[in-house]
């Protein structure tokens, strides 16, 4: 069976239920119905146009996003079956667009007249742009980094999410008018009393969780031992990571299946993900995991590291001990004390928020996070704040949610 036929099957499936279980489950209210309506009459410009009226973001989220737990996980078939395949569907309409030159061109209506500041080009901060520029508002992005993308640029590994897609979409995204501003970095190069006395009227700060988290393992200053963030960065850049050796990650989200699935690309002999709670606990997605263990990566569950040896000053050997879980949590076993070959470490537990910047400019937080009401505000009027700024473990897609829902904000108020 060809491709086109494959989709129809698969479209033809949908039930275009009247209250839409899928797009309530999708957090930015994906139009799923009536993209898939058109697949079934094989419209695929019109469906094309839907998805990306919504949401420009759209190849991206069609390959990241959590499907199962977000428009998958909620669609009616798949509560006695399976459910319908929405992203294979979205990724299908959008590389047909590409394919056949299909390109998107919003009318820039002219309802907002804000000035507004964009801090941070990751998921929030683009959504947020894309949706005021596309109301006329005059938007600038201030990215601290040489590229922009945030996550999707140096966090996500091309193999998951194409490097080539991210560009093209911010290409168009500058096509909207929107200036980025690149190498400025909230906090040290722009603060918020500067902005505000360049003219801008409102600002979003959708900066990513950038201190990543890790413990002492007895040892310091010895080499072989990486934060996540910096060795999927290194590989993001096309820059090569040698003698890995037999190497650890630990933890048991997506960044670690993504750590592990790098150090495996990059030449390491044995490459283990050793996890402190059980395989039904591990919060990355399945199909994540799966493609892992296809990549060679072994896993090594209910199991904690607690110490590492060295020999001239690079990590040879690493000290474990065997955990049992009790209410969900990771309880260590006394005297189950092990060794294991280790080269390299790599931790993938965690980051949470810089507060520092947050703390400068007079930002309210709490518990590490900035206090936001209903609509993203701040306690400092005209600043808004989403994305990893104010809540853990945002996905992609959340991250998004969080732009749009500022944007919208911001439109409301706007005075025309």
């Amino acid at each position: 069976m060809e491709q086109l036929d494959l989709i129809l099957e698969k479209a033809n499936i949908c039930l275009n239920c009247k209250k839409p279980m899928c797009k309530l489950g999708c957090p930015i209210s994906t139009n799923i119905p009536e993209f898939i309506q058109e697949i079934k009459l094989k419209n695929f410009e019109n469906a094309y146009n839907i998805l990306q009226e919504n949401n420009m973001l759209s190849e991206i989220c069609s390959t990241v996003c959590p499907v199962e737990d977000q428009c998958m996980g909620k669609c009616v078939r798949g509560i006695k079956g399976i459910p319908i395949q929405i992203n294979v569907l979205e990724r299908y309409v959008d590389e047909w667009a590409t394919d056949n030159k299909i390109e998107y061109k919003p009318e820039i209506s002219p309802n907002c007249n804000k000035k507004v500041a964009i801090i941070g080009s990751g998921p929030a901060g683009l959504a947020c742009a894309i949706d005021l520029a596309k109301e006329g508002a005059s938007v600038t992005i201030f990215e601290k980094e040489e590229k922009c993308g945030g996550i999707l640029t140096y966090g996500i590994p091309d193999f998951r999410l194409s490097k080539k897609v991210v560009n093209e979409i911010i290409e168009r995204i500058k096509d909207l008018g929107i200036v980025i501003r690149n190498n400025v970095e909230f906090g040290n190069d722009i603060t918020i009393d500067e902005l505000h006395k360049q003219g801008f009227d409102e600002i979003f700060i959708g900066v990513g969780a950038q201190k990543q988290t890790i413990y002492s393992l007895g040892k310091e200053n010895i080499s072989g031992i990486y934060k996540s963030d910096e060795f999927l960065k290194k590989y993001c850049n096309g820059e090569k990571i040698n003698n890995l050796g037999t190497t650890i990650v630990i933890g048991g989200g997506n960044v670690a299946i993504d750590s592990a699935r790098v150090a495996v690309k990059q030449g390491a002999e044995k490459v283990y993900i050793v996890y402190r709670r059980n395989k039904e606990l591990m919060p990355a997605r399945k199909i994540e995991i799966d493609e892992a263990i296809k990549d060679g990566v072994e896993f090594i569950y209910q199991t904690k590291v607690i110490a590492a040896n060295e020999d001239n000053k690079r990590v040879q050997e690493i000290e474990c001990i065997k955990t049992r879980i009790e209410n969900n949590k990771a309880v260590e076993i006394e005297n189950s004390n092990f060794k294991m070959k280790a080269n390299t470490v790599i931790f993938a537990i965690g980051a949470s928020l810089d507060i520092r910047p947050f703390e400068n400019s007079g930002i309210k937080y709490e518990n590490g996070l900035v206090c936001v009401d209903e609509n993203y505000k701040t306690n400092i009027e005209g600043v808004y704040a989403g994305g990893d700024a104010v809540e853990t473990k945002s996905t992609v897609c959340r991250a998004i949610e969080t732009g749009k829902k500022v944007a919208k904000e911001i439109i409301k108020n706007s005075k025309i």
